[in-house]
């Protein structure tokens, strides 16, 4: 079947994880913070995050401002959204696929509100995908097969017909089991390749 519609992550693929472990060691060490029980305080919250369920602002008094610190929240927010940075080859490969007419490019991505707006218009994914399946506007988490189910729905897409890209293997099988083609994303050029070995070209 002809391929119609290519569904992206965002983090690892399109730009570098918005607020990972390693993002969050970094802010961390930045502002001094213990950066185990920064990650003992995001374990515990980052679930309502990135499901919509917890403001950015209520992670921060959960995560960082539970007690007095040296720097206030608008401070620790902007080092935060500014570990993103996006990825220009792969944003140039989705840009040139979309630019074909022949394919509907859209997202599925685990993501918080604030962030997640910061990095669509950050990255310029705006003008690129059609559609953003985030975490956080549908109250569910990859790798849970139903945002894939609910994506796949929404965009009246068939499976057979659909690729997801994902950097994390764990993410990738749900798609597999529901039929989908799915690629590991390592770089740009390989990217380009595995694409083109299903039928999508620039």
């Amino acid at each position: 079947m002809t391929v119609s519609h290519v569904f992206f992550d965002i983090g690892g693929v399109l730009g570098t994880n918005g607020w990972d472990r390693e993002q969050r060691a970094g802010v961390a060490q930045h502002f001094g913070l213990d950066v185990a029980e920064l990650e003992d305080m995001h374990g515990e919250t980052v679930a309502m995050l990135e499901q919509g369920r917890m403001s950015l602002d209520e992670y921060l008094r959960c995560t960082v401002f539970f007690r007095p610190r040296p720097f206030d929240p608008a401070e620790f927010k902007a080092c935060m959204l500014a570990q993103s940075t996006p990825f220009p080859e792969t944003i140039d490969l989705a840009r040139a696929l979309a630019g074909t007419g022949r394919y509907r490019l859209m997202t599925i991505n685990n993501e918080s509100d604030e962030l997640n707006r910061h990095r669509l218009e950050k990255f310029g994914l705006r003008d690129i995908f059609t559609a953003f399946f985030s975490s956080c506007w549908l109250g569910l988490l990859k790798p849970a097969k139903r945002i894939y189910e609910v994506a796949l729905a929404m965009s009246q897409a068939e499976p057979e017909a659909s690729v997801f890209i994902d950097d994390r293997e764990r993410n990738l099988e749900p798609a597999r089991a529901l039929g989908m083609q799915a690629i590991r994303f390592t770089d740009a050029i390989r990217l380009r390749q595995e694409l083109a070995g299903l039928g999508v070209h620039t």
